[in-house]
């Protein structure tokens, strides 16, 4: 990031919004815990990809800003930086997918199309996105185009509990990285990638999970917890072992499934850019300081009406969800990085 990118953030953020009403979409999302408890006791009708979309809307501009156009965690090497990180973690799951030229994949839950961008790039592979959240598929779409990759893609407006505009066995191979553990039922995500998947293909995910150390009678684990499916508009979080369970009873054959976060003395906590990490601009805005520099700047700026109207509580509830995971991270309950590798078997 180049001290220029920072001077445009006030023109991306109102045209990422639109003609979003901020304090009113962050006032929905604070409720969504609320309003799907009530749905659930006066049988009112609550649909949670509605509100991981709108959460979506809120973050998605100041999230690529922060962090990187791939929205997802990576393990990192003491020697590298978070963005060769990234780029690291895209080339293993090309490798554990064996992609190659002439293969049709699909990513599911696209973003903002960086692991796709990689994959396409690489393997030559033909890789079908496919989002709910229309800004995110727009940004998708021209970062691709803007990368003279369109060839070798195409993009979906659809949400992956139903995928009925693919027919079944139409891919080679699959990836899910960061995107299933959004789905309010994780089994019925699994069975729609298993039947779109051709007999034979392998299906990579990463996923949001609690680990072994979680326990359920331990108040702060249950607090840290719910902090991070509040802030990040998770329906559930799962173990691994429900994960797995998941993958099996839909029909997946599970090749390996670990937790990436190393602990072998080379690598640094996941968490750690938002910890304490800081090696330019971009890292220091991920760190507790940066967050609250910049909350603070939008703030005042917006008097002026230099930034849409309460950016800064946007920014300040990216902070509360940055704090989460830290605290989910340093507790030892929660890891973004369970990743797996799984077959759709031969005779489906």
């Amino acid at each position: 990031m180049k001290p220029s990118d920072l001077l445009k953030l006030p023109k991306n953020l109102r045209k990422s919004y639109g003609d979003l009403n901020v304090a009113d979409s962050l006032e929905r999302y604070e409720s969504w815990l609320d309003r799907r408890e009530q749905a659930e006791t006066q049988d009112d009708k609550y649909d949670h990809t509605e509100t991981v979309s709108e959460y979506y809307d809120l973050f998605t501009e100041l999230m690529q800003f922060g962090w990187n156009e791939s929205l997802h965690f990576a393990p990192i090497s003491q020697d590298e930086s978070l963005e060769e990180a990234i780029v690291r973690h895209q080339r293993h799951m090309i490798k554990k997918l064996e992609l190659e030229e002439g293969m049709k994949v699909i990513d599911v839950g696209c973003g903002l199309g960086g692991p796709m961008r990689r994959v396409a790039k690489e393997s030559r592979a033909k890789v079908f996105g496919i989002n709910n959240n229309e800004h995110q598929l727009e940004q998708a779409k021209q970062k691709t185009s803007e990368a003279g990759l369109d060839h070798l893609t195409e993009y979906y407006q659809c949400n992956f509990m139903d995928m009925s505009c693919f027919e079944g066995n139409s891919f080679d191979a699959g990836y899910a990285i960061e995107s299933t553990c959004y789905a309010p039922r994780k089994e019925r995500a699994f069975a729609e990638i298993f039947r779109v998947l051709k007999p034979g293909a392998l299906f990579w995910g990463q996923e949001m999970c609690l680990t072994n150390v979680f326990t359920p009678d331990d108040e702060h684990h249950c607090t840290t917890r719910d902090e991070i499916k509040f802030t990040l508009a998770l329906c559930d979080l799962f173990t691994f072992e429900e994960v797995n369970q998941c993958l099996e009873k839909v029909g997946f054959e599970i090749v390996e499934a670990k937790d990436h976060e190393l602990n072998d003395g080379s690598s640094v906590p996941w968490y750690q850019p938002m910890d304490g990490l800081t090696s330019s601009l971009r890292s220091w805005l991920r760190v507790p300081g940066g967050r609250s520099t910049l909350a603070g700047g939008v703030r005042l700026a917006e008097v002026v009406g230099m930034f849409p109207k309460d950016s800064w509580r946007v920014i300040d509830l990216l902070d509360r969800q940055a704090d989460a995971y830290v605290a989910g991270g340093k507790s030892g309950i929660y890891t973004p990085l369970y990743c797996f590798l799984a077959r759709k078997p031969e005779s489906s």
